[in-house]
């Protein structure tokens, strides 16, 4: 068997259709049909079940295509061993952050790593907690930031620093002309934009409100801290956002509530076994290094 077998495998079973994987592959069809019953003669089963709309895998080739997936991940991370340059004069690094980190933290870090190693090119993806433990484990990514908690079996953390929250308003609200404390057992009469479920965040805000035994009344939900800062920068609503990123917003006043949110841990996380380049070694020290203190 070679590579190509397997890849070509995966693309039929990926496509579910000899017609998508040629095109995709850039072999005619024939070819790859040719390949996969090679393949099929070689391990000695029938791997791809034909009789249907769609091309599906057997049993057997379910079998054997996962095994496959893991293989070609551990090549693919072999090849970036062979090719990572150990005085980072070259190379590739993938980051995920989630999205109220990315909104104060990945400029200075980024900036601060192309600095040191210009030649160094960066995937920057932004994405939630699960979804980017999920790409760590698959490596598809090479590092990510996010909260500290419990992580899923295989990601390792590295504390970073406290990250603060806090309601926060613009400058003509009621709230910012009135009181730098607001109790939470006011919250129903306040109308709140927050960031919508799928965001870590969100859930942490939401298990605060429950525990206050409090319903606020949320107006607007958005997957964009940007939108959520037009929304309060210019109306009457507010918000809960990082107190890093109130800071860096002139328009945006905190108002400290009572009880206060409680603080939560950022943290690096990265897979607890595997390769780990030159470059993500680096990207590490850059992200420590900034957490204590944060600022540039």
């Amino acid at each position: 068997m070679e590579l190509r077998h397997l890849r070509y495998l995966l693309a039929v079973a990926d496509h579910g259709n000899f017609t998508r994987a040629a095109e995709a592959l850039h072999v005619s069809q024939p070819t790859l049909s040719q390949q996969i019953k090679q393949l099929e003669r070689e391990v000695g089963a029938t791997l791809l079940d034909r009789s249907g709309r769609s091309v599906r895998l057997t049993d057997a080739g379910e079998a054997y295509a996962r095994h496959g997936r893991l293989a070609l991940r551990d090549l693919d991370a072999a090849e970036r061993a062979v090719h990572d340059v150990h005085d980072l004069s070259r190379g590739h690094l993938r980051i995920a952050m989630t999205p109220t980190i990315t909104a104060y933290l990945i400029g200075p870090l980024v900036r601060q790593f192309h600095a040191e190693h210009p030649g160094v090119t960066l995937t920057v993806i932004e994405t939630t907690q699960d979804l980017l433990e999920a790409d760590l484990l698959a490596d598809r990514i090479d590092l990510g930031i996010a909260f500290a908690g419990h992580h899923a079996a295989g990601v390792a953390a590295s504390a970073l620093f406290t990250e603060t929250l806090s309601l926060v308003v613009g400058a003509d609200h009621p709230l910012h002309l009135r009181a730098a404390t607001f109790a939470i057992a006011d919250l129903p009469s306040q109308p709140l934009a927050l960031l919508s479920r799928d965001f870590a965040t969100r859930n942490y805000i939401d298990e605060f409100f429950a525990a206050q035994n409090v319903a606020p009344r949320i107006a607007i939900e958005a997957n964009s801290i940007s939108a959520l800062i037009e929304f309060v920068r210019l109306g009457t609503l507010a918000t809960v956002l990082p107190d890093a990123i109130t800071q860096a917003q002139p328009d945006l006043h905190p108002i400290r509530p009572d009880p206060p949110l409680p603080s939560r841990e950022v943290a690096l996380l990265h897979r607890s076994a595997g390769y780990q380049s030159a470059a993500a070694r680096a990207f590490s020290a850059i992200a420590e290094r900034y957490s204590h203190p944060r600022q540039p």
